[in-house]
């Protein structure tokens, strides 16, 4: 099929996409920007990071992803004494067929959720790279295929509380977008207190979007058209990144490839066929706030700084 008949207009998995996206903000209350962007990430075929206290509805929001979606749910609470095998699996010798057979661990799933992925050790978190990068995993020289769509949803709260580890910058980088959810609203907030428990709620979510559903989306998503001129603003935002003396580490090239991929996603989901600059501004500060690697003196964190560079990069 051509890039420009994947990329045209509504078809039912565009129309099954908003109602998922519907059905999401059912659930997640008051954070409607914060779930489309999530459902950006995945169209874009990214990880994501959500960053935030805790209680504030980040497993929630994964949870409700992976049953709206259709995904093969899997977790792992990330903990100081969690090993690597607990995550990925192990062989064991099976002596009625004198062989080692292979136990999968949480880790073979569609979506997986990281559960507070900075209380796990630096070794326990460099075992999710090779899945995030390759979706696979190497187990006693044998290579293990993940289910696709593998997503990872991966929760951190502040590094400031006792017993975490701050994630490397090299997986920082794996995840397409970090996002904060932050408290409800006043009126999102008395809408929960009055709503029915969580769990009970959760448990009545019906697919709106299936797998294959999915993979197709991705392909339209790829399929949307970026103009030189959009790839221009891409490159001025990146650029921005390495020349501001706040900044000690700007953003990657593959940090530009995922913008660009991710505002293709987005500007499927608003429903246009080509990328224009309100989707890269859409998309920029989670792209950005993470990846930044800040100068010590540097005022802010990178959420603040990478909203100071969208507003002073001009489009070309």
């Amino acid at each position: 099929m051509s890039s420009n008949a994947l990329a045209q207009a509504p078809t039912d998995a565009i129309v099954a996409l908003h109602r998922a996206e519907t059905q999401i903000n059912e659930i997640v209350l008051g954070k409607s920007a914060q779930v489309r962007l999530a459902l950006v990430c995945i169209l874009a075929g990214g990880h994501l990071l959500l960053e935030d206290l805790p209680g504030v509805g980040k497993t929630t929001l994964a949870q409700s992803l992976a049953a709206t979606l259709d995904l093969k749910f899997g977790r792992a609470q990330f903990t100081s004494d969690l090993l690597p095998a607990d995550l990925i699996g192990v062989s064991i010798f099976d002596p009625q067929i004198r062989r080692f057979d292979f136990h999968p661990g949480p880790i073979f799933a569609q979506l997986l959720l990281a559960d507070e992925i900075n209380r796990g050790t630096p070794k326990l978190q460099s075992a999710l790279l090779e899945a995030m990068a390759e979706q696979q995993v190497t187990v006693d020289g044998t290579t293990h295929a993940l289910p696709p769509p593998f997503v990872v949803v991966a929760t951190q709260n502040p590094i400031e509380q006792s017993g975490t580890f701050p994630l490397p910058e090299s997986q920082l980088d794996r995840f397409l977008f970090s996002l904060s959810l932050g408290y409800p609203d006043e009126r999102a907030e008395k809408a929960l207190l009055a709503a029915r428990e969580r769990r009970a709620v959760m448990a009545e979510l019906q697919p709106r979007l299936s797998s294959a559903s999915l993979l197709e989306l991705r392909a339209r998503a790829e399929a949307v058209h970026a103009s030189s001129a959009a790839i221009d603003y891409a490159f001025a935002l990146i650029a921005s990144t390495r020349s501001d003396r706040r900044i000690r580490i700007g953003l990657s090239p593959r940090a530009g490839i995922g913008l660009l991929r991710a505002a293709k996603a987005h500007a499927l989901i608003v429903g246009r066929q080509h990328v224009v600059p309100e989707d890269l501004q859409a998309v920029f500060i989670p792209v950005a706030r993470h990846r930044l690697v800040l100068a010590t003196d540097a005022s802010g964190d990178g959420n603040s700084i990478a909203r100071d560079l969208l507003a002073q990069v001009a489009i070309p």
